[in-house]
């Protein structure tokens, strides 16, 4: 028990020849001691006690310790914290959010050791804790847990588990920011070594922040030692290269492609358009249904977007499906986001309805079995149409490298034609923000347009 109730004894003589001094101090009801070999030592074991004593700290009434040595003694290592972590966050957090964190503390967590002495194989380390360590099971008693305390891996993810155990700093060591400092580095960086996006760091950040915020909160430190530390993330170019964005027609030939590759080719066909058309994210068009559709016979039709099924692995959900059911990103649960639609893509969707109907929940995009469609099916399938449509040269490019570039596509279109970026943001599901950090080439392409409309104005 902690307490104020703190008396400190003067140092006195006793005797003994190997240790004639001893110091005494009284922490609630208990009494403590410790003898020293010489008059210095105990009086400056009692300087450390009485200085803990001015700065208000209380103190442990079954050590005698004050609370920052107790904190500092009991300190848990970053490992054991990071599983503690995580375990905290996984049953209030999505699947994706679950997945994002323990990506995270697996890029953060081999840069805070002691010792490489040992280590092993930095893949096998980095499966071991993604995927055991900071991945959540239910146990016996149906209460989540770290996956490497409820099923026995294998002997290699064991081993590197038993080692970075053994080597990970203690959480108190991360009050000092040299300690601190190679995980920002390692958030700053891929696997291959090249500098992060922007939006990675940042998420990777957050959930070290949020991590060293824990260890306050469950007394392991006094303060969240990253506020503290001068460090900013290498720059980076988040912006689309879109000497890789396919123009119209190319887009066009792709989808086109996809098609004339048996059933499933044709099945996606329409998927492939929304992506191109409406600037949807796969995860939107896994999720769209009959009725969130207006399909009139001839003109615009509407798309209102209610949700999304994006996909994460069937580790990361709490009902062990492949996807998660979700609202839209960035939005409240029940949001929705109409989105008008072109006649083309009208008539898309119109003929893939006819043609290839729907699953019982009145989906329009299936797998073959029914579920949700796979991204490594339309991802195959795209491949293969880059080679019919592309020049040897250019599929050795990131030329329409993968199906996303058709949203790209999309939105540079968009913008291209003199939408106003509001709009423009909003159809896609963007924030302004976003949508400038992203595309600003294009935008600030635009401006002569912008340039002409106030030259009229001011002539009048």
């Amino acid at each position: 028990m902690l307490t104020y109730e703190v008396k400190i004894w003067s140092v006195r003589s006793r005797p003994s020849k190997s240790s004639p001094f001893q110091l005494r101090w009284k922490v609630g009801p208990e009494v403590h001691y410790l003898v020293f070999a010489n008059k210095t030592l105990a009086d400056g074991r009692r300087s450390q006690l009485m200085s803990a004593q001015r700065k208000g700290e209380q103190f442990d009434t079954e050590t005698g310790l004050p609370a920052s040595e107790l904190r500092a003694l009991n300190s848990p290592t970053w490992f054991a914290h990071a599983c503690a972590y995580a375990q905290m966050k996984w049953p209030n957090a999505a699947a994706k959010h679950r997945v994002g964190i323990a990506e995270a503390l697996t890029n953060i967590t081999p840069a805070l050791t002691t010792s490489q002495k040992g280590a092993p194989e930095a893949k096998t380390l980095r499966l071991s804790l993604r995927n055991w360590a900071f991945q959540m099971v239910k146990d016996n008693e149906g209460e989540w847990a770290p996956r490497k305390d409820v099923q026995e891996p294998p002997e290699e993810v064991a081993a590197a588990l038993d080692w970075i155990a053994a080597n990970s700093l203690k959480v108190k060591d991360l009050a000092v920011s040299d300690k601190l400092r190679p995980a920002l580095k390692a958030i700053s960086l891929t696997l291959k070594g090249k500098k992060a996006a922007d939006n990675t760091v940042a998420r990777k950040r957050t959930v070290l922040s949020n991590a060293l915020r824990y260890a306050v909160e469950r007394d392991l430190l006094d303060v969240n030692p990253l506020s503290r530390i001068d460090w900013s993330a290498p720059e980076t170019d988040d912006e689309v290269d879109f000497r890789y964005v396919p123009e119209p027609k190319m887009a066009r030939e792709l989808i086109d492609a996809v098609r004339a590759q048996g059933p499933r080719g044709e099945h996606l066909y329409a998927f492939l358009g929304c992506m191109y058309y409406a600037a949807n994210r796969p995860s939107e068009v896994a999720d769209l249904k009959k009725s969130n559709l207006l399909l009139p016979e001839e003109g615009w039709g509407e798309m209102i977007l209610a949700g999304s099924r994006p996909e994460v692995g069937s580790g990361w959900t709490d009902d062990g499906k492949p996807y998660e059911e979700r609202g839209l990103k960035r939005r409240a649960r029940r949001a929705t986001r109409p989105v008008p639609i072109p006649p083309v893509l009208v008539q898309m969707l119109r003929d893939h309805i006819e043609t290839q109907g729907m699953a019982p929940d009145g989906r329009l995009f299936r797998a073959v079995r029914g579920g949700r469609v796979r991204s490594n099916e339309y991802t195959e399938l795209w491949q293969e149409a880059r080679r019919k449509v592309l020049s040897e040269e250019e599929v050795t490019t990131p030329l329409a490298d993968v199906p996303y570039s058709l949203r790209h596509a999309c939105v540079s279109l968009w913008i291209k034609a003199g939408v106003d970026p509001v709009e423009v943001a909003r159809r896609a599901g963007h924030s302004i923000a976003v949508l400038w950090r992203f595309y600003a080439k294009i935008l600030r392409g635009q401006q002569h347009k912008a340039n002409e409309l106030i030259d009229v104005a001011l002539e009048n």
